[in-house]
């Protein structure tokens, strides 16, 4: 069931980068944020705290003013007018940053440190994944022209595109995981969340020229409202695990491993021994009353 609905979703996100450009769509990410969190309070009976409650209301309002800002959708007429698009100079040297920023992360740094710096897997996914949305929009468009009527499966470069949408996913996807399985996920979210919306809305900006023909005001506007979605996405998930940490108010950090060895030595004999200077003190305190 949980994963049919992944799925949906899935194939909901990718039809809409088909019909609006991924500076509106991408940072709208964040209100799955907060459904999550509206159904985990009913359902889960997880508690939504004060925090979480405003990162809620701070993420609505961002994607308000985005979606008030947002520039229209470019009429595209094929798919060669997309590679024309992928293959000019600026957006070729983006590529080829994100190629090779990626690779020295693989080869050089997750070896020697992605299990203890949660910046090389999400950076490797973050940049794989703005490749990934920019040939999903490119694969998304080819086929919402076909279903119109203008045949684009013809042309190689629509293949192209589908090739490199399944590399790009399967590179993010298993970098995601490796990053998630290594880190906490009130770690993971919010960094990732950051970097993905920030190098695609980049990558947009370079290859569709999403910002061409809007005044200043409103890409100012635009960047605020990101912004405001990106801070409330952190209090959301820095909120998330408040609960678990704290209780009535009162946060009770863990044991150290040297306390918790000590404690443990010695067949119980120290804990035993705590145990019975605490009943002493009881004792002594009843014997105190009693004299009164």
């Amino acid at each position: 069931m949980i994963s049919d609905v992944v799925i949906v979703g899935e194939v909901a996100n990718f039809v809409a980068y088909a019909f609006a450009p991924a500076v509106l769509v991408t940072p709208l990410g964040a209100l799955s944020i907060i459904v999550s969190a509206v159904l985990a309070q009913f359902i889960l009976k997880e508690r939504l705290h004060k925090l979480g409650i405003l990162g809620c209301v701070m993420c609505i309002s961002g994607s308000v003013i985005i979606v008030i800002h947002a520039p229209q959708e470019r009429a595209i007429s094929s798919v060669q007018e997309i590679w024309n698009m992928a293959t000019q100079t600026a957006f070729l040297l983006y590529v080829g940053s994100v190629v090779v920023v990626v690779f020295i992360l693989i080869f050089h740094f997750a070896p020697q440190c992605g299990s203890t710096n949660v910046l090389v897997f999400t950076g490797i996914c973050s940049l794989m994944g703005s490749l990934s949305v920019m040939s999903v929009k490119a694969l998304g468009t080819s086929l919402k022209l076909t279903f119109e009527g203008k045949n684009q499966l013809i042309f190689p470069e629509t293949w192209f595109f589908m090739v490199v949408v399944a590399i790009c996913v399967i590179t993010q996807m298993n970098y995601l995981n490796k990053a998630l399985d290594t880190f906490n996920t009130a770690v993971v979210s919010p960094i990732y969340y950051v970097m993905f919306t920030s190098l695609t809305i980049l990558a947009s900006v370079i290859m569709f020229k999403d910002w061409d023909g809007q005044s200043g005001g409103s890409i100012i506007s635009e960047i605020c409202g990101f912004i405001v979605v990106l801070s409330g996405t952190i209090l959301l998930n820095v909120t998330k695990d408040y609960e678990g940490s704290s209780f009535r108010g009162i946060y009770h950090p863990p044991l150290s491993p040297s306390l918790s060895a000590r404690l443990c030595s010695g067949n119980g004999e120290l804990l035993k021994h705590d145990e019975e200077n605490l009943v002493s003190s009881d004792e002594i305190c009843l014997r105190r009353q009693e004299l009164y």
